[in-house]
């Protein structure tokens, strides 16, 4: 029973997380896309900030949700092996970037914003990407562009920058995802 137990946790942990839901990832960029549109117009950058803050809530429930409904789909575990490194790969940056938002925020800074958000997830992304499918480094690295971006261009280009981003590369992956890795 060990060695069984020893074999099963080593291929568990040789594995790749591909779990990611192909049509959640893109309904995450159709929530962004439109978000960003209504963040674009909102008259102050605390509303701004208020429209992006509740897409990225948004999209975290259904990027919750899909990727556990597509696991159930395929009878494997969400927690052990390549979905747990993929989470705690990812989890540093997402604490940079909300750190870094009040920080920025608080300093009314918002410029900054775009370029701190797209920059943070997309290395998240690539260092994610060693426990996942290549298709997330890559859509990490597209991130880490637009980040670069964001911060070199002027200001009036980071709502855009955002919508590219967090709506157009994931609708983008994520129909890339679902046809490579189904679902």
């Amino acid at each position: 029973m060990a060695d069984l137990r020893f074999i099963r946790e080593t291929m568990e942990n040789a594995s790749s997380f591909s779990t990611f839901s192909g049509l959640g990832l893109a309904l995450i960029g159709g929530i962004a896309g439109v978000l960003g549109l209504v963040a674009g117009g909102q008259p102050t950058r605390l509303r701004w900030l208020g429209v992006w803050l509740a897409a990225a809530a948004i999209s975290a429930v259904m990027g919750a949700l899909s990727t556990a409904w597509k696991t159930r789909a395929l009878e494997q575990p969400l927690i052990p092996g390549p979905s747990r490194k993929f989470a705690l790969s990812l989890a540093p940056t997402l604490f940079a970037g909300t750190l870094l938002t009040t920080v920025v925020a608080q300093a009314g800074l918002f410029d900054l914003l775009p370029g701190v958000w797209l920059l943070l997830y997309g290395a998240g992304l690539v260092a994610a990407g060693a426990w996942s499918v290549r298709t997330v480094p890559v859509i990490g690295a597209s991130f880490m562009a637009l980040g670069t971006a964001a911060l070199l261009l002027p200001a009036g280009f980071g709502n855009w920058l955002l919508i590219a981003g967090f709506g157009g590369l994931h609708l983008a992956f994520g129909i890339i995802v679902g046809r490579q890795h189904g679902g």
